[in-house]
Parts: C-alpha cells; structure tokens; sequence
C-alpha cells in the first residue's frame, strides 16, 4: 500500500468517517475492488490530494495548479510522453492517407476524419481530473512481490470562464492511467511491521481501522511507480463509400525507470507487433513455437500468459466498434487466416496438434478447447483485443462525469460491462489474499466473465441475462463449439446473431 492510497484512506477519514469510502459505490459489484463514487473522486481532486501532479511532485505549491501545459512540460517524469504520441499521431495520419487518399483528415469540422486536436496537450486551459481509482491484485501474477496494481485513472477535461466568473468543464476523449505498485516487501506500519499482500487486500475489502496507516513509514516513492497508460481517440470518420463509422484509439505505455527517475516509452503487455511478426519468418516461427509450448499454452488458456517483449508492439491502434466475430478483430485478424500473400502465423493444425500435446502431458484446458477459442484468447490476452470487447465509446473505465451539472448518458454509468462482470474474479483474488491463501489469477474469456461459481450475475447482460454474449451454436446454427458450450442465455432469452458472427450472438428475448 503505496503513498497515494495511505493519502486517500487519511482523506476519507477525514471526510466523515473510513466507512463513507465504500458506502457511497454507485454499484455492489465494485465493493472493496475500485472507488467509483463520483463525489468522493470531486473531493480528493478539487483537495489536489491525488491529482498526478501532486503525486508526482509533492513537493510543489499546492496554490499554483498545473495544467496540462505545465504538467507535462515541467515534472522532468514525464517529458518523453509528450514526444512519443506526437510520433504516433504522425505515423497515424501518414497511414491514413495512403488508406484513404481521397479522404481528408484534420482537426474539426469539414474534414472526413477529425482528429484530436493534440493542442489540448499543451494548453493551460486543460488538465486531468481524477475519475476512479481501481484496485488490480488480480495482477499480482506479473510480480508476485508488488501484491498486484492501484490503478489511478484521470480523464483530459477542458475548462472554459463564463461571463458570470465561472468555469465550464468539458470532458475530452483521453484517459490516462498512473499505475502504482499495491505494496512494497520494504513497508511497514506505524509499529514498524511488515505491511504484507494479505494487510492490503483486507484494508479494501473490510470497514475497519483505516487510519493505522496514517503515520506509517512508507518505502521511498518512487519505488511505488510502475508505469502510466494512454488511451486517446485519435479520430473519428462518419460513414463513408470506403468504410463504416469508426473511431480509432491510441493505446500507448510508459515504463517507470528508477534510474532516471522518468517514465519511458514501452511495449504494451501481450500486445502482438503483428506487422514486424509477418515481415520476419524467423520470429514468426520464433513466436509460433513459443506460444504452443505446452507451458506457455497453459498460461494463454488461464489468460495469464506474459509474452516476451522481443513480439510486442509499442502502440495500437485500435478501431472501434468491432465485431462479435474473434477473426474481425484485433490483433489476431490475419494470424490464423494469413496476411496478403503471407501464411498465416498459426494453421488450424498448429492449434489442434498443440491442444493435443497438451493434454498428453496432463494440462487441462479451462477455456480454450478449439481452434476458434485459441483465436478468441489471441485477441482478448492483448490490450487492443481487450479495449474491442464490450467497452464504452472506446474505454473500459471513463468515470463518471462528475464536472457536469447534468451528466450525459454515457457518462452515467462510470464502467463498461467487462469491467463489472469482472469484479466478482477480483473480489475472489482479495479475498483469498485477505486470509493468506494462494489465489486463483486465472480469467475466463473478456466477453463472459468467470464468476468462481457465484450466482451473482446470472441473468445480467454480464452473464447470461439481456444483451450478454452467447454461443450461436448452442442456439442451433451449427454444431457446439467446445470454448463457448457455456455461453448460454437464461430462462425467457435465446441466442440471436447480433452482427456477422458465425459464433458469438447476444442474448434477447424470444419473440415466438
């Protein structure tokens, strides 16, 4: 438990009690697993006690805020992040226009495709606003000793005077994600005792005595730091003789070093450099035969698996909104039917004599049974795969809008169903970390969440009610397939295809 939550946990005390910090979640899924509460998040923003420029210079005058311009332009952290999404926009649009050279792509009103205008980067008028804080223990598989992730999550908000003296606030398509370490071996408590993975995951999960960790000596800051995420819709193209509607989305990643004190480009975690796989015949065998390696298999099934960087991309983009279909989606799109005049870096094959040798070396397969659930976990273990499945306008958690008077839709509810059907997984891992035991990190397949054998979402959108991804086989259009058998839709629903999916429909009432 890093510096940033023994901060937060002082402030709600002080705000009218420990207890106040999970009453007031706008939803029991995310009990004692993220803080959603949008007046909570208001108070600990407008305090400037978890703004990132407090955190990350705590030391500055708190009477002088940064914005956006000065954030990035003066905390010495952050000054390669601002470069390197410049680079990738240029990249992007230089794409665009050899896709589509008729077309033509700006910032606002009169181009085919309008970009983010990256001058909100640098401009004194916005700046980044707390919108949730997310506990990810269920991460603690990545490095066991750092007990998993806190997630602080901000989102690129606009302010603009009125002529009454006041300021409206206009929230912008960009989320930026300061990822801390949930513990640390080196804390203790105030009575000089070792803060372990069990003490964390109890102080979310229980009403107790959160102030024990006002006091306590914590390890040096920077040793909670691990890394920050972007996500920004980089452009959006209405519907055109060339293409569908569509918003594109840049996922970039920044890797603290310690020895520099700053956060630096990086790959993405598991996410698939599918253009230098395909132009290289070595790596591509290289990645084949890493991936169907009967241990590495087994953690690609369990969704755990943590690919060698040497694959890996330093960004995605990712165009939204996607098919149900695994083979139209990103990055997998390619990788089991070939690319141009390439093969295909995984055969039907490859697949079935993997899944095979698998299981005569004993390792059961939890998820991935067939060669369309090995295409499924192909996309759903990357990030870009991942931000396609179930998200809202192209992020997983945009917050709630708590700067508006009067929220839009959109805004209201503060998560994406992936997100929510996953919280009972995450409870799960707190829980087993709370009474000293091992947990269980294993996932199910983003679209249907794995629920450890609780009934707590059976018959909502997350599992099987209303709108929830289903198997179309079960449904009768052909036969069952082995990953998705039970993909199925509650009492009074049927499985109907929602888009050109072969396998995957979603759940809706039977009209006969």
């Amino acid at each position: 438990m890093g510096r940033a939550l023994r901060i937060l946990f002082a402030v709600a005390a002080l705000l009218g009690g420990v207890h106040s910090l999970f009453a007031a979640e706008d939803t029991a899924l995310t009990r004692g697993t993220a803080i959603t509460d949008p007046d909570l998040l208001r108070k600990l923003d407008q305090n400037d006690t978890l703004t990132i420029s407090r955190l990350l210079a705590p030391e500055r005058n708190a009477d002088v805020p940064l914005t956006t311009d000065l954030m990035l332009a003066s905390l010495p952290q952050l000054k390669a992040i601002l470069p390197a999404i410049d680079a990738e926009f240029d990249r992007y649009i230089a794409r665009y226009k050899a896709a589509y050279p008729t077309e033509a792509i700006g910032v606002g009103e009169g181009f085919d495709a309008q970009l983010f205008d990256r001058a909100n980067l640098k401009s004194p008028d916005t700046r980044f606003v707390l919108a949730g804080i997310v506990n990810r223990m269920d991460r603690a598989y990545v490095a066991e000793e750092s007990c998993g992730e806190i997630r602080l999550i901000y989102r690129l908000a606009r302010f603009e005077s009125r002529p009454d003296g006041g300021k409206t606030a206009t929230r912008l398509p960009m989320t930026l994600n300061l990822v801390m370490k949930a513990g640390d071996p080196r804390q203790t408590d105030a009575k000089g005792k070792l803060v372990t993975c069990a003490e964390v995951a109890r102080r979310w999960l229980d009403n107790g005595d959160w102030q024990g960790l006002i006091g306590s000596r914590v390890p040096p800051y920077d040793a909670m730091l691990d890394r920050i995420e972007t996500n920004i819709q980089v452009s959006v193209a209405p519907k055109s003789a060339l293409h569908d509607f569509r918003s594109d989305y840049l996922l970039k990643v920044f890797k603290y070093d310690a020895a520099t004190k700053r956060f630096e480009e990086s790959t993405l975690e598991n996410q698939i450099d599918r253009d230098r796989i395909f132009a290289d015949n070595d790596l591509r065998r290289d990645f084949r035969d890493w991936l169907l390696a009967p241990n590495h298999l087994r953690e690609f099934d369990r969704g755990t698996v943590l690919i060698p960087e040497k694959f890996l991309a330093k960004a995605a983009v990712v165009p939204t909104p996607a098919g149900l279909d695994a083979s139209a989606l990103q990055p997998a799109f390619g990788m089991m039917q070939g690319e141009g005049n390439g093969d295909p870096v995984f055969t039907d094959g490859d697949v079935v004599g993997a899944l095979k040798q698998a299981a005569a070396r004993g390792v059961e397969m939890q998820n991935i049974r067939s060669v369309a659930g090995f295409q499924r976990r192909l996309n759903d273990v990357t990030c870009a795969g991942c931000h396609q499945t179930r998200g809202i306008g192209g992020f997983h958690f945009p917050g709630v809008d708590w700067l508006a008077d009067k929220p839009s839709n959109s805004a209201i509810v503060p998560a994406s169903p992936h997100f929510f059907g996953d919280q009972l997984r995450r409870r799960d891992i707190l829980t087993a970390f709370a009474a000293g035991k091992r947990p269980d990190f294993s996932r199910g397949f983003a679209s249907r969440p794995q629920t450890r054998g609780s009934p707590e979402l059976a018959g909502t959108e997350y599992q099987d009610g209303w709108g929830a991804h289903c198997s179309l086989q079960d449904a009768g259009s052909g036969s069952p397939d082995r990953s998705f058998t039970s993909w199925s839709c509650a009492n009074g629903l049927t499985c109907q295809a929602a888009a050109a999916s072969r396998r995957i429909g979603m759940c809706f009432i039977k009209t006969r």
